[in-house]
């Protein structure tokens, strides 16, 4: 059951709005392209936020963030890519899902509400996806959001049509991954969002080259993430972080996925190891990994134009795209009046693509 919509659009302009003393005080909070609404979803395991672009007539495509990360922080920079933006929002419905307590302007959750599992997570998509009365779904998740989405499509492989990963988790928590989080866990109870865990958060993230520590200013990037993770309250990001830490191993399942999967991975990003390894259990006859280089984990923020060639290609291959009619930039890969198409050869764009199969076999 729905608590109702909690976004009013003004041009370009949206209002969060809430309930105070019976009435209903409207507050903008930030901007973002006209025609998104957030929805707040009452699932068994608390209610979501699901902020929804484009026509819902078309094929669905659900993201889902990593730990502190909303939908503006994870995926706003690709989806601010106008080749990624023509070939996404062209061919897709897109519903952004934020983590519980993740999104804009949300509460502390408090302390009697149970902790969620990743299962849990997990199932909260599917009593998503029923309350807006879909069926099977492209998937896009980055880091920790990636594998709940693996996860979701383990559990629930009939619902799911592909998966779009960056940097994903598939396996328990390597130690070192393990005593981060810890580390974190503290810095979240006794401090808050202090700098030491923005600055911890960020190296998940980004590369040095975008972050401060390569004797170069920050970029814009990384700085307008530090204001963002400014929002976030440090119990709800304290929940998601736990259950990240305690998930279990997807390996033995990634071979019966049977949905097709594109991996993205930065050669920089901590989990690059972790990527490359879920890969290899991966069925090879439905995955392909993209390795960007000098980038971190977030390549949805770092290298945007690298996903776009990857992702064009594999969408074509479920017979979805179609080539939009208002990309004329000379740097996409679909206007056919592209004057330097050696631009998107994979070596140009800082890629290097694994040679493996991506055509589903005869059944």
């Amino acid at each position: 059951m729905a608590l109702g919509i909690r976004l009013v659009g003004t041009g370009e302009l949206i209002f969060h709005a809430s309930e105070f003393d019976d009435s209903v005080v409207f507050v903008c909070v930030e901007k973002i392209p006209l025609g998104g609404k957030e929805h707040l979803i009452r699932t068994g395991r608390g209610p979501v936020s699901v902020i929804v672009y484009g026509e819902q007539d078309k094929p669905a495509l659900i993201t889902y963030p990593d730990i502190a990360l909303n939908y503006v922080t994870c995926f706003q920079g690709l989806f601010f890519c106008p080749e990624a933006s023509s070939l996404l929002l062209h061919n897709f419905c897109v519903y952004h899902i934020s983590p519980p307590g993740h999104e804009f302007g949300a509460a502390a959750i408090s302390h009697d509400h149970p902790v969620l599992s990743v299962d849990d997570l997990a199932d909260q998509i599917l009593e998503i996806l029923n309350y807006f009365g879909l069926g099977t779904v492209m998937c896009m998740g980055a880091l920790a959001g990636a594998y709940i989405l693996t996860l979701f499509a383990t559990k629930y492989r009939e619902r799911v049509l592909g998966l779009i990963l960056v940097s994903p988790l598939s396996g328990h928590p390597s130690w070192s991954e393990w005593v981060g989080n810890k580390v974190m866990s503290h810095l979240l109870h006794f401090y808050g969002m202090c700098h030491l865990l923005k600055e911890c958060l960020l190296k998940r993230y980004f590369s040095k080259e975008v972050r401060n520590d390569a004797n170069v200013p920050e970029s814009d990037i990384a700085q307008a993430c530090r204001r963002l993770l400014n929002e976030r309250k440090s119990t709800n990001v304290m929940r998601y972080l736990h259950a990240i830490n305690r998930r279990h191993d997807l390996t033995k399942r990634l071979k019966k996925l049977g949905c097709r999967t594109l991996v993205f991975v930065g050669e920089h990003s901590p989990f690059y190891a972790e990527a490359l390894h879920m890969t290899t259990k991966l069925d090879k006859r439905y995955c392909t990994l993209v390795e960007v280089q000098a980038c971190g984990s977030m390549v949805t923020a770092e290298q945007p134009y690298a996903m776009v060639v990857p992702m064009e290609n594999f969408l074509k291959a479920y017979g979805l795209y179609r080539p939009s009619l208002f990309s004329t930039s000379p740097r996409s890969p679909l206007s056919p009046s592209c004057s330097f198409p050696e631009l998107l050869y994979p070596e140009k764009m800082g890629l290097k693509l694994k040679p493996i199969k991506t055509k589903l076999a005869a059944k």
